[in-house]
């Protein structure tokens, strides 16, 4: 089991290596204006931006925009990414503050009938500090987790994983069958939103 484990863990770490490598590539070719580069980094990470957006309950404009800017702030700023193996955090990194941003002006809303005694934001209210929201929320989702079964707990952990693990690794790593996987995941999903939302 120790020896599989290693072999394993070899692999993996060659196939982060070369994702690694690719990675890079991708962003000096679109830092250098390649459009094909700029796609390829789209396709890959479109899906992370969007369910960090969702994650945080925005509608689907809220998110399409935060997904929006949060390209339009790699657009910026490629060139100026220290470690671009490193993309997908900056990105999720990103999609997150662009997330909270929105939460943080959604919350300072007051609706009124009157549209002359409100003509924005309320400016005698505190803004919102996005550090504190950004821990209360990852307190929140760590005591969630803790509640569920250790197998459960380490899928969570398991699925998120940048390069991905395929569902032969996750099956392998924690002993359960590849079939189970899928279900069980959504199980946890449901399971995490109900405890967050109470």
């Amino acid at each position: 089991m120790y020896e599989a484990r290693t072999r394993n863990g070899a692999r993996s770490a060659a196939r982060s290596a070369g994702q690694d490598e690719e990675v890079t590539r991708l962003v000096r070719a679109a830092a250098a204006g390649e459009h094909g580069a700029w796609d390829r980094l789209v396709s890959r990470y479109v899906a992370l931006l969007w369910s960090i957006a969702l994650r945080h309950g925005l509608n689907e404009s809220d998110a399409a925009d935060v997904v929006q800017n949060t390209w339009l702030r790699l657009f910026e700023h490629i060139e100026d990414i220290r470690e671009p193996a490193r993309v997908g955090a900056w990105l999720a990194t990103t999609a997150q503050r662009e997330s909270l941003r929105i939460v943080a002006q959604r919350q300072r809303v007051v609706p009124s009938d009157d549209q002359a005694t409100f003509d924005g934001a309320d400016r005698l209210q505190a803004p919102v500090d996005e550090r504190l929201l950004a821990r209360e929320q990852a307190a929140e989702a760590r005591a969630a987790l803790h509640t569920l079964p250790p197998t459960w707990q380490s899928l969570v952990q398991l699925l998120p994983q940048d390069p991905p693990l395929s569902y032969e690794e996750i099956g392998a790593g924690l002993g359960v069958p590849i079939g189970s996987i899928g279900p069980t995941r959504g199980r946890c999903v449901r399971r995490l939103r109900a405890l967050v939302a109470d």
